[in-house]
């Protein structure tokens, strides 16, 4: 586990032109909060091959200060961090009139049952289990990044 005072502004980008709707030649960008590096290393470059700019965090508190400096259009946030965990900051994050229609999935592995429960409650838009499928990640974000998009 690595802790950093900073958010690590890591932004993984690919060659792919981006899904752009309304917003001309900007990549939509999501901020993915999570403290397995290996997995965040994985995920980032998976999203990346999609065109997406990864703006990456690991631990709750530079994750939230992430957030709320790059104003990301969505948020994958892991549950169980070092500092915040991912339902305080999804749960601050949701109290921000802001913030309102910003895409929120939640990753963890606290189980299916347990997941599906907590994550409406703290107003997460999305949830999947840890281990999860890269491809279902993908797709997850693909539909986030269509409710963003036609939310704008």
């Amino acid at each position: 586990m690595v802790k950093s005072s900073k958010p690590s502004k890591t932004k993984a980008t690919a060659k792919k032109k981006a899904p752009k709707g309304d917003r001309g030649e900007e990549p939509v960008r999501i901020a993915y909060v999570d403290d397995d590096l290996e997995l965040t290393r994985m995920v980032s470059d998976a999203l990346a091959e999609e065109g997406w700019e990864i703006l990456v965090a690991n631990d709750g508190e530079s994750g939230l200060e992430l957030i709320l400096s790059e104003q990301p259009d969505i948020i994958l946030l892991d549950v169980m961090m070092p500092g915040l965990t991912g339902w305080e900051i999804c749960k601050y994050i949701r109290s921000k009139p802001d913030w309102a229609g910003t895409p929120i999935l939640m990753l963890t592995g606290i189980g299916e049952r347990m997941n599906a429960l907590t994550a409406p409650l703290y107003g997460a838009d999305a949830h999947l289990d840890k281990p999860f499928d890269i491809d279902d990640l993908v797709e997850t974000v693909r539909q986030l990044v269509a409710q963003s998009l036609a939310a704008e």
